[in-house]
């Protein structure tokens, strides 16, 4: 039990604490996006820890849009939002809920405010405000407008709601202390004046309540019991408390903070990730090269490797990086042996078998998966006439090269041994084929031990190769002069994107279809384009290359 205790995280502890002393007698989580962008790798850290306490204390997950702020918010996120979050598997059931099915009880909250004496109309603009605020180390300033009467602000409040006034010209605030050591206890504004449609109540309000006041309240009306954010809204809290309080919720909920996550050399701003949108870098919101959960999804990362993600980097108060490299080792470890192993040459030369009768197919087995039997074999057909990676030959290589070069012999993978006799260049220079023969006593699987070759070389039989555009990705940041330049901007990568626009595959690949995942031999784990890839033309993008460097730190 000892063991059990210290192997949970700190929000665990508190949640074990709140029912065995019967703060709660449930636990009821929330995942609340603003939808204005695209969710990205540290919301589904989010997610996955609200909807994971859920299940682990047999409660409830409710999905949330915190939509209080309409000059920046689009139905074309809360869609996305949606997507992202049923694909990464945590299921809301009938709970999904707007911050806008909450207006009239919000408008509603801030009159009883009203009433209480603890809220009042301010005339002052967002400058003044601002200038009367104070600093962290002197007090701010009453606003001249705090001791209007109940009377009055609840005439002027209405009159706000009825559109009366210009945007900007009068805000509501809460009445709380203007010496407070916590600036956001500084009478924080909680009702502006907004003319401006709402993507779910349309012009019904021309007020809209401020995030600080609206989130209390939404958790406190769903009863979530244990309000889960980032760290950022640890000075938020006493605000959080002051306003369900002050409704006088009968079981209200509590705040918990913790660590956001933080990946090197990415860009999860979404100022400027919609930057690199407008103005074409990236070809959208899910561009294979961000960590927008959409990006994450198209290139090929599966909801597994984000979990085993999110799992290693655990729960904690303390701010750190993670190397995007551990996430690249989360969705090699989840493919390696779920997916079949199949032959594709990205950068092709012609390898001919001169000795090989012409017209001749034979089909070799192959097995889809050297580490996991279940994946079955398949049949490759065999030919005079093939492709090989250009790389696996050399005119004049150094040492300690294995591969194809004059009179060396290596292996066809699956296949037979080959030794290569000559080749031919074009008119550059450039070498276009590479003439071999091969000897039918080495067949793989014959049994042969009669000599050994150093080198084995993946090839596609020319007559019936595919063909696919593929994408080879790299980070979009350049990762030796980090992130951001002195100004602002970003250090982009002009390598991040390598388009190989006629690859050749293996006939093992027909059928495939959009999120379809592969190991090409050799070359890396890839994904079939869920946008570009059509029934003329498979496009592929690299998820990740075979190899790192990355080990998980010891224990």
């Amino acid at each position: 039990m000892e063991n059990e205790v210290t192997s949970k995280h700190f929000i665990e502890q508190m949640i074990d604490k709140d029912l065995a002393e019967g703060v709660y007698d449930t636990v009821h989580t929330r995942f609340p996006p603003e939808p204005n962008g695209y969710l990205h790798i540290g919301h589904a850290k989010s997610i996955l820890l609200n909807y994971g306490l859920a299940q682990k204390y047999n409660g409830k997950f409710n999905m949330r849009f915190d939509d209080t702020n309409p000059t920046k918010e689009k139905v074309e996120f809360v869609e996305s939002i949606k997507a992202d979050i049923e694909w990464l598997g945590a299921d809301w059931e009938d709970r999904l809920f707007f911050a806008s099915d909450y207006f009239e009880a919000m408008y509603e909250a801030a009159v009883k405010l009203i009433k209480k004496g603890k809220a009042f109309v301010c005339d002052l603009t967002a400058e003044e405000i601002r200038a009367y605020r104070g600093t962290l180390t002197e007090p701010g300033k009453e606003s001249p407008y705090r001791n209007r009467s109940i009377e009055e602000n609840l005439e002027l409040f209405e009159a706000m709601r009825a559109g009366k006034y210009a945007d900007g010209q009068k805000v509501l605030r809460a009445k709380i202390d203007m010496a407070s050591p916590n600036i956001n206890m500084r009478d924080p504004v909680i009702y502006r004046v907004a003319h401006i449609s709402h993507h779910n109540t349309g012009d019904k309000w021309c007020i809209y309540p401020m995030y600080d006041f609206a989130h209390p309240i939404e958790d406190a009306i769903e009863g979530i019991t244990h309000s889960i954010c980032t760290l950022e809204f640890e000075d938020h809290r006493p605000l959080y408390d002051w306003v369900v309080k002050e409704l006088e919720y009968p079981v209200p909920p509590r705040q918990i903070e913790f660590a956001k996550l933080y990946l090197t050399n990415v860009v999860t701003g979404k100022r400027y990730i919609k930057k690199l949108v407008e103005e074409g870098i990236v070809d959208g919101w899910d561009d294979p090269r961000l960590v927008s959960i959409a990006a994450l999804r198209r290139r090929g990362f599966t909801p597994e490797s984000i979990r085993m993600f999110v799992d290693l980097c655990g729960i904690s108060k303390s701010q750190s990086s993670v190397d995007y490299a551990m996430l690249e080792y989360c969705i090699r470890e989840d493919l390696k042996l779920k997916r079949p192993r199949l032959m594709a040459v990205l950068d092709p030369i012609k390898l001919i078998i001169d000795n090989y009768p012409e017209g001749q197919v034979e089909y070799l087995d192959a097995a889809n998966n050297l580490e996991n039997e279940d994946l079955g074999s398949r049949k490759i057909p065999f030919c005079r006439e093939l492709y090989i990676e250009r790389e696996d030959f050399m005119e004049e290589p150094p040492k300690k090269y294995f591969r194809l070069f004059p009179g060396n012999e290596v292996r066809l993978m699956h296949a037979y041994f080959v030794k290569c006799e000559s080749f031919v260049k074009d008119e550059n220079g450039r070498i276009t084929e590479v003439h071999c023969t091969y000897d039918p006593e080495t067949k793989a699987g014959s049994g042969f031990t009669g000599r050994k070759v150093k080198g084995t070389i993946h090839w596609v039989p020319a007559p019936c190769a595919m063909t696919a555009e593929v994408r080879l990705y790299e980070n979009i940041i350049d990762e030796e002069k980090g992130v951001y330049n002195e100004d602002g901007s970003l250090n982009l990568n002009p390598n991040s994107l390598t388009v190989v626009e006629k690859a050749y595959l293996e006939p093992g690949f027909e059928g495939a279809k959009p999120y379809d995942s592969y190991q090409f031999v050799r070359n890396g784990f890839f994904c079939v384009d869920a946008r570009d890839t059509t029934e003329e033309k498979l496009v592929f993008n690299r998820i990740v290359s075979l190899k790192s460097s990355f080990k998980l730190p010891k224990a």
